[in-house]
């Protein structure tokens, strides 16, 4: 981190030497010493031994605009449309007039599931954060559907344990991403395995302006498991 900085013109240690610089760190574990080294190349000169002496807060002044400073566009303005997307506006009308599919599935993420990395922390696998298909009551009525449901997609199948809920219009099932540990060394995750959701996405299919994967508004058929 010193090493670029005291190299960089305008940098408020260039030209600085890094051991002195290192050896002047405050903090007694290497987290609050990171800390005091990036509060020191900032561009308020403070440091991790300022802001203890003023726990209440520092007033650094008003903000400064800097959007033109950092600002990188061809056009020197914010390019909300862009060439590339005003130019996929046709594919997007012409889709319009298609037939939706009678179900898609989209994603979900877990507020105490930060994608997979959490599902082996017993504390926090239940609840909410619980691998399941979320639909609409009326489907569950209109499919026959009870308990578990057989999701296919033109990527793959999986049975899955419903959960009925008003949160979900008619016509959409969400399913989390980040499950599908069985087989798994961690022994919590392993026993709440959950489904992989990708086993319903196409890799086909792709985003045309971007090249990305389609994760959501995935076309499914649901039948009872």
């Amino acid at each position: 981190m010193f090493r670029k900085a005291v190299e960089t013109p305008g940098s408020p240690v260039e030209g600085c030497e890094v051991a002195e610089l290192r050896a002047s760190l405050d903090g007694t574990t290497g987290a609050e010493r990171r800390l005091d080294a990036m509060l020191r190349l900032g561009p308020y000169g403070l440091s991790l031994a300022k802001l203890l002496a003023n726990p209440h807060g520092l007033d650094l002044g008003p903000l400064e605009p800097r959007l033109a400073e950092v600002l990188c566009t061809a056009s020197g303005r914010v390019e909300l449309a862009p060439p590339p997307l005003v130019e996929d506006l046709a594919r997007l009308r012409g889709r319009l007039a298609v037939r939706p599919a009678e179900m898609v599935l989209i994603g979900r993420r877990h507020l105490r599931s930060n994608n997979s990395w959490l599902h082996n922390v017993g504390p926090l696998v239940g609840g909410s954060n619980r691998c399941t298909l979320q639909i609409n009551p009326e489907d569950v009525t209109r499919l026959g559907l009870n308990g578990h449901a057989l999701v296919r997609s033109a990527g793959g199948e999986l049975v899955v344990p419903l959960e009925p809920t008003e949160t979900i219009m008619p016509g959409v099932v969400s399913l989390p991403h980040g499950w599908g540990h069985s087989g798994t060394a961690q022994l919590v995750a392993a026993e709440h395995a959950g489904v992989n959701a990708n086993t319903l996405t196409d890799d086909s299919v792709v985003d045309i302006p971007s090249g990305n994967a389609v994760f959501n508004g995935v076309p499914v058929t649901l039948s009872p498991a």
